[in-house]
């Protein structure tokens, strides 16, 4: 597909490189020449100079021919505006950045008025990820499929759950429960997992598994599966207030510390059942005084990865809490898995994440699409559901006769509501949902995951 980005900033740049190597037609837009210019030379895109709302730079960006526009500058009247303007040029799909607490309270507004396809809110998108995690603390990271009914769930092998040093098939043994290890991250490196597959302390896996099944599993370990109650969080920004506003509204008891004096006085408005402290909240003495030690869940988000991580770090070492970290740059995040921060938040690769899902929805047919998409693994592997509307080659064969590519495998089917951790005798049915767990780039289409047969010499 044809697609044009406005904007080259930290999204801009991460939904281009993700789009690129999707083989996607880009253009990418934007008035800072110094920011093209800092566009990696490896990245296959069209740079363009110009404002991304001129109708004069988006026709010498061929809009009529382009499939979707997305708007993700740094202002959001400048990106609703180019989605408008783009609408009343072509009839392409327009996605826009907007990150104004007023302007999102009336999304479903805006887009019916202004025909907008998708709006994305990195800082919303990340509080709503942050308030799932305290809802499941035990888990680094949490995905859903089938409408909810299917957890992917990712954890670290300590020693005291005594399941190292076994192979992942007497891991299910043991275990007795329907769950299904489909990855696992050790020392960077990330491995779709056989039944032979030894797993080790300090493994970070991740687990297919309906709710049911994920709580039991937990619970059987000893790893804590209820809600917190409290959450201190350093940081007041856009993500504090979007993620306090949702945990104030399940009874969950928030403080905040910033540093900024006018800000607080607006979170006191704005949040007026939470606990706002000014200070610093890079302040050991000041933490451990507001009650560290005694925090269910300590979420960092200031404006710097250093002193999230740091405070992540402390707070390791002095509490018991949940860990939230936001990190801001990827470019480290092979270094930033292997340190015991609890759950890493990326905002920007969220909202990429989630814009690739739209695209790829589009992009599918429409007899066998992907219904849902995560990026996983450290983003070197890739979660996805297929809807099953047709029989084809891979309905109504037992999976283990299937030819399935390297490094693929069949996770979990839903079928009427219910959830499959397959095995071999299993096949799929038109009707299904089927997860599937790959490092292969670009699946579109369920007989994709089938390898292609080898010729005749």
């Amino acid at each position: 597909m044809k697609i044009v980005i406005v904007g080259c900033g930290k999204v801009g740049l991460t939904l281009a490189q993700k789009l690129s190597e999707e083989d996607h037609d880009l253009v990418l837009i934007d008035s800072s020449l110094p920011r093209l210019r800092a566009i990696p030379d490896e990245l296959d895109a069209i740079r363009l100079h110009g404002n991304g709302s001129s109708i004069n730079t988006l026709m010498e960006a061929d809009i009529q021919h382009t499939d979707i526009l997305i708007a993700v500058t740094s202002t959001d009247e400048l990106n609703l505006l180019c989605c408008l303007i783009a609408k009343k040029a072509s009839s392409c799909h327009t996605i826009a950045r907007v990150r104004t607490p007023n302007y999102v309270r009336e999304a479903n507004f805006i887009k019916e008025k202004l025909g907008i396809s998708m709006i994305i809110n990195p800082e919303f998108s990340a509080a709503m990820e942050i308030a799932r995690l305290l809802s499941f603390p035990s888990a680094i990271r949490i995905d859903t499929f089938a409408k909810d009914r299917v957890e992917l769930l990712k954890f670290r092998l300590r020693p005291e759950f005594r399941l190292h040093n076994i192979t992942v098939s007497q891991f299910a043994q043991r275990t007795n429960f329907d769950i299904l290890i489909c990855g696992v991250e050790r020392d960077g490196t990330v491995v779709i997992p056989g039944g032979d597959f030894m797993l080790q302390e300090n493994d970070i896996l991740s687990i297919l598994a309906s709710p049911q099944s994920a709580s039991s599993f937990f619970l059987n370990i000893g790893l804590n599966t209820h809600p917190v109650r409290n959450a201190m969080i350093v940081g007041g920004g856009k993500i504090a207030y979007y993620l306090a506003s949702r945990l104030l509204t399940t009874g969950i008891n928030v403080r905040i510390i910033e540093q900024n004096e006018e800000r607080c006085a607006e979170l006191c408005e704005l949040l007026p059942n939470a606990t706002i402290l000014c200070g610093d909240g890079t302040d050991r003495q000041l933490l451990i005084e507001e009650g560290l030690a005694e925090a269910e869940s300590f979420v960092t988000l200031t404006g710097m990865d250093e002193e999230n991580i740091f405070l992540s770090l402390f707070a390791q070492s002095h509490s018991h809490a949940k860990l939230v970290t936001k990190v801001n740059r990827i470019d480290f995040n092979d270094i930033i898995s292997n340190l015991d921060i609890g759950s890493v938040i990326y905002p920007k690769d969220l909202a990429a994440n989630y814009i690739i899902r739209y695209v790829r929805a589009m992009y599918n047919s429409l007899d066998s699409n992907v219904e849902t998409l995560y990026k996983i693994l450290g983003n070197r592997a890739e979660a996805l559901e297929f809807a099953i509307h047709e029989q084809s080659a891979v309905t109504d064969v037992p999976l283990s006769e299937l030819p399935l590519k390297s490094n693929l495998l069949i996770g979990c089917i839903n079928r009427h509501g219910k959830a499959i951790i397959p095995r071999g005798q299993d096949c799929i049915q038109v009707g299904d949902t089927v997860i599937v767990v790959t490092t292969q780039k670009g699946l579109r289409d369920i007989s994709d995951i089938l390898a292609k047969p080898k010729r005749k010499q």
